[in-house]
């Protein structure tokens, strides 16, 4: 238990970091250069370590010792960088990723795993599936907002050749499930017999009220400048349409489509708004495939004119929704034009 408490405190409370006059590559060589001039006696390295103090001294126009000189030759190992910064965390939270990190642990070895999802916010969803790309897990999704969702994960053992690496992945997004409300998960492990040393099939199970707590920062209100700009500027629109930040879901095989943006009016009318104004080819082609899989018909893309969807590989015609252009900043006024016209 000391050397689990440790781990965590020297891996995410701890900051370490190379210490050195010079870059220690450049050191070294510095050093050996001026040790083959001479024979290789104690003598001569300390005389050597004298004269390279005494020339970093007026190259980097502060004092260099040669105790600096010693500790730096090598300060770009793991075990000789120095510790700078330690954020002591309180024994409330040590305890909470202590115990997080054990059922972290259980996940490397994880050959497939269910996630329920129940119906939950909006936002939890997002969240959640945002990890689920960042961590770049195989995943299967089913299910809408108004029931929830189903996410099947393959997991590293289920490769052909296990990797740890994969299972590590798997267990980072543990902290993330901890943000939303209601879920259950269930895991299939390939547990190695240690007696027999034959593999097994266990199952282990979690849900939302396992006490565990998340280190995770919550969602950002935004994703970006352009989304909260565009949201800043619709407050102090004169309009009866209200304006709701990422509640709609939209199903299509295999994941999900979050729009940006939900637009309500009093009349009943609903339309969803997504801002496209991220300029990375892969990001446009996944982003365009999606709205021809949800082929919503209350969707609006607003899209900046400054990206090349030709070169994208993005055929705008096949694009099954409303388009709004726009350059720096998505106006208002150009998005009530396309719900009106609608």
């Amino acid at each position: 238990m000391k050397r689990g408490l440790a781990h965590i405190l020297r891996n995410s409370f701890s900051t370490f970091e190379i210490v050195s006059p010079l870059e220690p590559g450049e050191l070294r060589d510095r050093i050996f250069t001026l040790s083959a001039t001479a024979a290789h006696t104690p003598a001569a390295a300390k005389n050597h370590l004298v004269t390279l103090a005494a020339q970093l001294t007026q190259e980097l126009d502060h004092p260099v010792e040669p105790a600096h000189i010693k500790q730096g030759l090598y300060a770009d190992l793991k075990e000789n960088r120095i510790l700078t910064i330690f954020d002591a965390p309180s024994p409330e939270a040590l305890i909470h990723r202590y115990n997080l990190s054990q059922v972290q642990g259980i996940f490397y070895k994880a050959s497939h795993m269910t996630i329920n999802l129940y119906r939950n916010d909006p936002g939890e969803y997002k969240l959640m599936f945002k990890y689920l790309k960042l961590f770049r897990l195989m995943t299967y999704v089913e299910g809408e907002s108004d029931q929830g969702f189903t996410i099947t994960i393959d997991g590293p053992a289920s490769l052909f050749k296990p990797s740890t690496r994969y299972g590590v992945d798997i267990a980072k997004l543990i902290p993330a499930i901890l943000h939303v409300t209601r879920w259950q998960l269930t895991a299939t492990l390939q547990w190695k017999n240690p007696y027999t040393k034959l593999a097994q099939d266990k199952s282990f199970s979690l849900a939302a009220d396992c006490g565990l707590v998340s280190h995770y920062p919550p969602g950002k209100p935004y994703d970006s400048m352009l989304e909260q700009a565009f949201a800043e500027k619709w407050a102090k629109a004169k309009t009866d349409w209200q304006l709701q930040r990422e509640v709609e879901l939209i199903p299509i095989p295999g994941s999900v489509m979050i729009p940006d943006f939900r637009l309500v009016h009093p009349d009943g009318r609903v339309f969803l708004l997504e801002i496209v104004g991220y300029w990375r080819p892969e990001y446009l082609r996944k982003k365009f495939y999606q709205v021809r899989q949800a082929d919503c018909k209350n969707l609006i893309l607003a899209v900046s004119q400054r990206l090349n969807l030709e070169k994208a590989g993005v055929d705008i015609d096949t694009t099954p929704t409303k388009i709004v252009w726009f350059k720096d900043k998505l106006l208002p006024k150009a998005v009530l034009e396309a719900l009106e016209s609608a």
